[in-house]
């Protein structure tokens, strides 16, 4: 049998089909809907609830090094101040004077093909840009306009109870980093991980879900020794021109390696979970773009049908955030290392001095404060630091979209009467699918058949999610389930009550195979373990 595979040219097609088979709907649509706020059907929330179980698995659960944290969204106000998203955390924003109508200044420009322009003062709109909806180049400067959603704790909405939602969900993983050392019994090199929402009040939201003002993060903060703190327990750092393996973690690793460990456990992740290697790009962004804090960052992008976008970032955030945290908290973020005090207190005055030295000289060389240099080398030699930090940050709602946008098909199969008909149909991976499996009486109208494809669907159901549907033809049936993404689909005829065998059909091949129920459960433990 032929097929003939065709991926949503648009949007429009996959916006359809997830409202008519409820992925995704929009917000408070019976009001006129809100922008850039999204609600996940019955088939939507599986979906999301299958990525972030796969996440957590293979972040926490199958790790040894990495725990969890479950924050609230509101924090106290100062978490921002130091973590500079009060002051800091804005996009440039420019309005149409003719027709009011509002614009990100660097989205703007992308749409005419161009950059926008830094100044000393801020930044400018090439000459060119004008308004994409009436035409006009009455336009504004561009002005900052803060992304953080504020609100108010308690009855009184003055400046003194002002709060705000959170714009990521990283900095809680900071606030508590002491709280979370002390209890878990980890130790540098470990990780804490953290799923939530978020809040941006984007400037202009589009691509459907791509970019929402309330959207889901799956975020891993992994704190590691500063590359100094290596060298003196080591007397080396690994780094990526020594070729290191990095199917296991090793305690001479610096930074460099760390960072690339984590850009291919991520790679490998998002393969695993149905995305095809051709599909994803390494990003690594230039020096110029990199955040002033970050030594390197790699975005994971997927080619989306509205272009290539970021799923992901990867980013070596240095010592910044609990260095901000140690500042503007007053509480200390160092840590002790007994490996690294019995390094130094095995050196003598000359190492000692050398060391330093060198600490001294090499932060010199960056333009960074040599005085800054010599308190950190004489923290170290006393068994202390405050631990870098390497950070993948992923979005749920990003990946869902991704998920679906690379599930989709359409091909043009043979029908029941040998006509040729077409067929969409969503590939998930089993792994993310929001139905295993659908369980199907051949007729309803058989007391006997019946009860027993009720108890089939119940053994199946304590395990997997399970669609139960009796209504229709057989092949209508499988074509429900194809344009949801059902791997399987199990008819219980006749032959069952004989022999306890069942119709396995594939979603994939079509094709079908006769199994016993324990049989079919081996075959789908293989495929969600």
């Amino acid at each position: 049998m032929e097929h003939k595979d065709s991926s949503p040219q648009t949007m429009d097609t996959l916006v359809s089909l997830c409202k008519r088979r409820g992925f995704i709907f929009q917000s408070s649509e019976i009001y006129g809907g809100i922008n850039g706020f999204w609600d996940y059907g019955p088939l939507g929330c599986e979906l999301k609830r299958n990525i972030r179980d796969s996440w957590w698995r293979a972040m926490v659960r199958r790790r040894e090094d990495v725990v969890g944290l479950d924050a609230t969204i509101i924090m106290h106000p100062a978490i921002w101040k130091a973590s500079g998203h009060a002051d800091g955390f804005a996009d440039p924003m420019v309005d149409c004077k003719a027709c009011r109508h509002r614009f990100r200044a660097d989205q703007l420009c992308e749409e005419h093909g161009l950059a926008l322009l830094r100044t000393a003062g801020g930044f400018a709109l090439p000459p060119e840009v004008k308004c994409t909806h009436c035409g006009s180049k009455d336009l504004t400067e561009p002005r900052a306009f803060n992304l953080m959603f504020k609100t108010y704790v308690g009855p009184v909405e003055e400046e003194g109870a002002a709060a705000y939602l959170r714009p990521e969900t990283a900095q809680a993983i900071f606030a508590q980093f002491r709280n979370v050392l002390e209890t878990s019994r980890q130790s540098v090199p470990f990780g804490v991980a953290q799923m939530g929402k978020s809040f941006r009040n984007e400037i202009n939201p589009r691509n459907f879900t791509f970019r929402s003002r309330e959207f889901e993060q799956m975020e891993l903060e992994f704190f590691i020794r500063p590359d100094e703190a290596v060298e003196l327990i080591r007397g080396r750092v690994a780094s990526l021109a020594d070729k290191p393996d990095l199917s296991q973690p090793q305690d001479d690793w610096g930074w460099e390696v760390w960072h690339k460990y984590w850009v291919e456990q991520r790679m490998a992740w998002y393969r695993a979970i149905g995305l095809p290697a051709a599909s994803l790009v390494e990003y690594w962004q230039p020096k110029a773009e990199l955040a002033h804090y970050a030594r390197a960052c790699v975005d994971i992008q997927y080619a989306f049908p509205f272009g290539v976008q970021e799923l992901e970032g990867i980013a070596a955030r240095g010592d910044f955030d609990l260095t901000q945290h140690h500042k503007h908290s007053g509480k200390p973020m160092e840590v002790f290392d007994e490996q690294l005090k019995l390094a130094a207190a095995g050196m003598d005055a000359a190492a000692r001095a050398a060391f330093t030295q060198r600490v001294t000289d090499t932060w010199s060389r960056d333009g960074r404060d040599p005085e800054a240099a010599r308190a950190f080398a004489a923290l170290l030699l006393e068994g202390k630091y405050i631990p870098h930090v390497i950070e993948p940050s992923a979005g749920v709602d990003r990946l869902a979209l991704a998920l679906l946008c690379n599930a989709y098909a359409e091909e043009q199969v043979a029908g029941d009467k040998g006509k040729t008909e077409t067929r969409t149909v969503l590939r998930f991976y089993p792994s993310v699918a929001p139905v295993m499996v659908a369980v199907f009486p051949l007729v309803k109208n058989k007391p006997e058949l019946y009860k027993h494809a009720r108890g089939i669907f119940d053994a199946l159901q304590r395990r997997w999610c399970c669609f139960w549907d009796e209504s229709g033809a057989i092949g209508r049936r499988y074509r429900r389930q194809d344009e949801i993404g059902t791997p399987f689909c199990v008819t219980v005829d006749f032959q069952t009550l004989e022999d306890g065998t069942m119709t396995l059909r594939d979603r994939d091949s079509m094709q079908q195979e006769r199994l016993t129920l324990e049989a079919l459960k081996e075959r789908l433990d293989g495929l969600t373990a």
